[in-house]
């Protein structure tokens, strides 16, 4: 596991909070749920197949586009996967925001899932291993998304590499997406695979052409800003009539181009003083 270092070694673990706690802890409820709930009911583990990513029922079971990253069928998979998330996952989300860290789970799961499924179908049988009935799930496609969205952000930032090496974060995350990829492929597992390269592309391209602080604080600044824009709009309107019937009554007051009263002393006001208008 890779650790943030900008000094000595370090094991002080980063704030377990937020978005990164509730998606920490669904998978490791929802594994050992699993797991004791299959000691007495031996039919249960059975259920989790409705949940995992598979391309040829998704199109019917859209929930699988959201669950399938919390169905770990293994501890020490889940473990690291869900310590990845946990140290690199806290520090965006501290940086970020928790909009930001929820949206980008949402457009790296559910886009990769999307697009994973699409390209199964043509691939299908096609390409050995791809299989549209194949079954897909874990919490690494999305950490691994996570890791490269750390890289984009800290790219020359030095990580302990195993409590071992100190590299940078950009060369630590190729190393453990290559990683991946090989031990799956080895193991003829392409979907999952091409999963975790679908997470990655979605949740890159989330990270290039999202705003900063995600699409919900975008979406709110937009509608200030033209609730701004309207409220702006009727002072000025309402400026340039008390501004006609100012002349008719032989005087001249200004605005500027807000619709905010200048004064023709030239003194500044102070805009919380109810006794002049602004």
């Amino acid at each position: 596991m890779a650790f943030r270092s900008n000094g000595p070694i370090s094991v002080t673990l980063p704030p377990f909070r937020g978005v990164t706690r509730r998606i920490i802890l669904a998978a490791v409820v929802v594994y050992f749920a699993l797991l004791v709930l299959g000691l007495f009911l031996p039919w249960v583990p059975g259920l989790s197949f409705f949940f995992m990513l598979q391309p040829s029922k998704a199109y019917l079971f859209l929930w699988q586009l959201v669950t399938y990253p919390f169905i770990n069928t293994g501890l020490f998979g889940l473990l690291f996967a869900a310590l990845t998330v946990w140290f690199f996952g806290s520090t965006l989300e501290d940086e970020l925001g928790s909009n930001w860290m929820g949206e980008f789970f949402l457009a790296s799961t559910i886009g990769g899932g999307v697009l994973a499924c699409v390209l199964a179908y043509p691939l299908n049988l096609r390409l050995p291993g791809i299989n549209i009935n194949e079954l897909a799930s874990g919490l690494w496609p999305f950490s691994l998304a996570l890791l490269l969205a750390f890289a984009r952000f800290h790219a020359n930032q030095e990580l302990n590499f195993n409590f071992i090496l100190r590299v940078k974060a950009k060369y630590i995350a190729a190393i453990y997406l290559l990683l991946y990829l090989a031990f799956m492929l080895s193991s003829q597992h392409q979907f999952d695979a091409m999963l975790v390269l679908t997470n990655a592309l979605c949740g890159w391209l989330f990270v290039v052409y999202a705003p900063r602080k995600g699409l919900r604080f975008a979406a709110n600044e937009s509608v200030f800003g033209l609730k701004n824009s309207w409220v702006r709009a009727r002072r000025r309107r309402a400026a340039k009539k008390f501004s006609v019937y100012m002349q008719k009554q032989g005087r001249e007051v200004h605005f500027d181009e807000s619709g905010r009263y200048l004064d023709p002393d030239g003194k500044v006001r102070d805009p919380n003083d109810r006794k002049w208008m602004n």
